[in-house]
């Protein structure tokens, strides 16, 4: 008999987009992230991507401080990876960013493939009252903002986690950045299997039709063949039915507060929990079978638990 194909859960607890005056949901305190953080896992969740906050304001902080404060607890409690950004915030030089994966050799990192125009402007459509100062301008900064990401920033990250086995969730929010991996692999600055988390629906990446997964999927097949992991990621209103594509085109799916906050049309998810759950109905719909943490670990060939600095 056939065996069903796994697939790979990765759950964003809290990201740097939304803020909390959005939702009463957001993981903001180290003990709300780790709580969320285990509850995703418990739900089913292969991977744990996890950012911090500024627990007095909700503010995204790359402060490896932050992230000592759950690190430990989320370990502790679960076999899960843990998968720390290097992405932090938009807002923030690589230099910062990239610090928490440095100090904690996690077992893998996310890295961003290219630069873009990251527009965050649009919520503002949608939410008008902030309780910190902050989150207004965080927004509204967006029309002028870059995520960048150059190729000696690319490099720098590639170079310095690897000394430490860290393997790499590779987010590419649109097809060039494909291409930038694809120069990475051929330069010896990464090595497979490959970890590609394609990301739709943020304004000023590749958009949010299904045409547009399906490019992005041929591309990268043509690329790397069967050197790579690939995943999906839909943003807001997205994310499930993406998912969903994603699961029928024999890929793997990200879910999370990180990349939305609800659970249904105008109905905010209280949990990543309740996410990751909806996630899991839908795979087991399709009579496919959850990774394990240990099985993404083999499909990813990651180091282990054990071999992490934390």
């Amino acid at each position: 008999m056939a065996r069903s194909r796994k697939v790979i859960i990765t759950c964003a607890v809290t990201g740097a987009i939304h803020t909390p005056s959005m939702s009463p949901y957001l993981p903001v305190t180290p003990e709300e992230i780790a709580d969320a953080a285990l509850g995703a896992a418990e739900a089913g969740a292969s991977i744990l991507h996890l950012h911090a906050r500024d627990p007095e304001t909700g503010r995204p902080t790359q402060d490896p401080d932050m992230f000592a404060r759950f690190l430990p607890k989320v370990k502790a409690g679960t076999d899960a990876v843990i998968n720390i950004t290097t992405g932090g915030s938009p807002h923030m030089p690589v230099e910062e960013r990239m610090r928490p994966a440095v100090e904690f050799k996690p077992e893998v990192a996310s890295l961003n493939m290219g630069s873009i125009n990251f527009g965050l402007f649009p919520m503002l459509e949608k939410f008008q009252q902030f309780e910190h100062d902050w989150e207004r301008q965080h927004l509204e900064n967006s029309w002028d903002l870059v995520f960048k990401n150059t190729f000696n920033d690319i490099r720098q990250i590639l170079t310095t986690c690897a000394e430490n086995n860290t393997r790499f969730e590779c987010e590419c929010y649109d097809i060039g950045h494909l291409y930038n991996l694809r120069y990475c692999l051929d330069a010896g600055l990464i090595k497979t299997p490959l970890f590609v988390q394609s990301v739709f629906g943020i304004l000023g990446g590749i958009g949010a039709h299904p045409e547009d997964l399906q490019h992005m999927r041929r591309t990268a097949d043509r690329l790397f063949g069967q050197d790579y992991q690939w995943s999906v990621l839909g943003a807001g209103r997205n994310q499930m039915p993406f998912a969903s594509i994603a699961l029928a085109s024999g890929g793997n799916v990200r879910v999370g507060l990180e990349d939305s906050l609800y659970i249904a049309p105008g109905q905010l998810a209280e949990s990543n929990a309740q996410q990751v759950r909806k996630v899991r109905q839908i795979i087991e719909g399709m009579s496919l079978e959850v990774a394990t943490p240990d099985e993404a670990r083999e499909m990813l060939q990651l180091k282990g638990k054990d071999n992490v600095g934390f």
